[in-house]
């Protein structure tokens, strides 16, 4: 059986904690017996809508994790970022018939709760992605 092939699509946007999420996402895709074919980062999880089209048309790209964080602020931005950023992801998913699992921590968080969740988020994202692709086979 041919090894899985993803992308990774990784916001700049709390590097410390996005970079702490991509460590974590190749390791666990390694585990897994997965091949990482590229890493994209993007400024925010909001820009990550293009990047991740451009990415599932590649024929040697079977799937696609993304990871990211979106932290509480004052106003309300935080939940037009992740509501908008998932709607896409879903919506790209449908269009290629191809995975894109959704690591992106938030909204109605804060710096602690991202921290906290930088495992869980990571591997279950490389996990959805996975198992999605090898229930689509």
């Amino acid at each position: 059986m041919a090894k899985e092939r993803i992308g990774i699509v990784v916001s700049d946007t709390y590097a410390d904690i996005t970079e702490a999420m991509l460590t974590v996402a190749k390791t666990h895709a390694e585990f897994l017996g997965v091949e990482v074919k590229e890493v994209f980062h993007v400024p925010g999880s909001y820009d990550m809508p293009l990047a991740i089209k451009k990415m599932i048309k590649r024929p040697d790209i079977d799937g696609i994790v993304t990871l990211g964080a979106v932290i509480e602020g004052d106003t309300d931005h935080d939940n037009i970022v992740a509501q908008n950023a998932a709607r896409k992801i879903t919506d790209l998913s449908v269009e290629f018939e191809k995975p894109v699992s959704l690591g992106i921590s938030g909204p109605k968080m804060n710096r602690m709760d991202a921290m906290r969740r930088i495992d869980k988020m990571a591997k279950g994202a490389v996990e959805a992605c996975v198992k999605m692709l090898r229930r689509l086979k």
